[in-house]
């Protein structure tokens, strides 16, 4: 195939691509690929041939094929990439931001190689999800690629990371899904558009923070006393169980001395009870009593308290189980192992 004036240079960067890739410099190799050769050159045999070259000299000098298994989460406004041995064991996690999900996809997994000091040749598989990986076409450098279904590495992930056997799966991410997993069953209990997008959209109006870092640290120094009716402020008795500190009503008490951090806090909290409650409510007429909370929002302070809180009213339990933040990621790298 002809590239129209690019042979020359393609040859050149093909050399540097070599030297890069036997020298280990994984984020060189990568960007020379990524950011410098047409896009049909990195899935011509040129590209994919170079790969196997390097595979080769690392054989030769006595190097190991290391099987990882790569997942990688392409959200909307965040990437989360993950490598598995061949066995299953997590090995690290890395999260990376961008304004596109491509360039956010080839930054993380950049990152990560160069992070672990892996190579390509390290790489055996590919397992792509979220809705970002629509975008992608074809193997990602050579390496075989899959894209594997959102809902159902939601499902083995957040089982997998929980050691569960059945439970309903949320993935709190810029929006919230419900799902109930079952083994390698699963199936879509529905959504809200209620999540970090929402915290991040509705905080930006109400204080003029414009990132989902400095919303949090406006919320750790809020009171909620300031922003919502409780039912304490409605009744002088406990309504059944519910205790005079629950919420009656979102920002139905929103004061005049309302400070940002106030309205902040207001946010996330409104966020994380519609989130929780609607939990609950996936487990209502059924067996289930266990809910595993995935994605970003896991890592939001107020959650801890609230779970406690919720502990009180519903016959639920909920997990937030460690790496919780990547479940998707690698519920999408264990569809290569299974």
């Amino acid at each position: 195939m002809l590239y129209n004036g690019y042979i020359g240079r393609i040859c050149r960067l093909l050399k540097r691509y070599l030297r890069a890739a036997i020298q280990g410099d994984a984020a060189l190799h990568l960007m020379l690929i990524n950011q410098r050769l047409p896009k049909d050159f990195m899935q011509s045999r040129a590209c994919i041939g170079a790969r196997g070259a390097y595979s080769a000299y690392r054989a030769d000098q006595g190097g190991t094929q290391m099987g990882i298994i790569l997942g990688i989460d392409v959200g909307g406004s965040t990437t989360k990439i993950v490598g598995l041995t061949p066995g299953g064991e997590l090995i690290s996690t890395m999260t990376v931001r961008a304004y596109d999900q491509i360039t956010s996809l080839y930054g993380a997994l950049g990152h990560y190689i160069n992070a672990n000091k892996f190579s390509l040749s390290d790489v055996e598989r590919i397992l792509v999800t979220g809705v970002g990986s629509s975008y992608l076409s074809g193997d990602i450098y050579g390496i075989p690629t899959q894209r594997i279904e959102e809902f159902s590495a939601i499902a083995r992930g957040g089982l997998a990371l929980a050691g569960l056997d059945e439970a309903v799966v949320v993935s709190m991410g810029t929006g919230t899904a419900f799902i109930h997993a079952h083994g390698k069953d699963y199936s879509h209990i529905g959504g809200s558009g209620v999540g970090g997008g929402t915290i991040v959209g509705l905080g930006k109006k109400l204080t003029g923070a414009s990132d989902h870092e400095s919303l949090c640290a406006l919320a750790e120094r809020g009171s909620l006393s300031h922003v919502d009716l409780t039912i304490g402020d409605i009744s002088k008795n406990d309504i059944e169980k519910l205790g005079s500190e629950i919420t009656a009503a979102n920002f139905a008490n929103v004061k005049d001395s309302a400070t940002d951090c106030d309205l902040a806090l207001g946010v996330v909290n409104m966020v994380l009870q519609t989130i929780l409650t609607l939990a609950v409510f996936a487990c209502k007429n059924s067996s289930v009593k266990k809910v595993i909370l995935t994605g970003a929002l896991t890592g939001l302070r107020e959650l801890l308290p609230m779970i406690e809180l919720f502990k009180t009213l519903y016959p639920v339990e909920f997990i937030v189980p460690e790496n919780a933040a990547f479940a998707t990621a690698v519920g999408a790298a264990l569809h290569s192992i299974d």
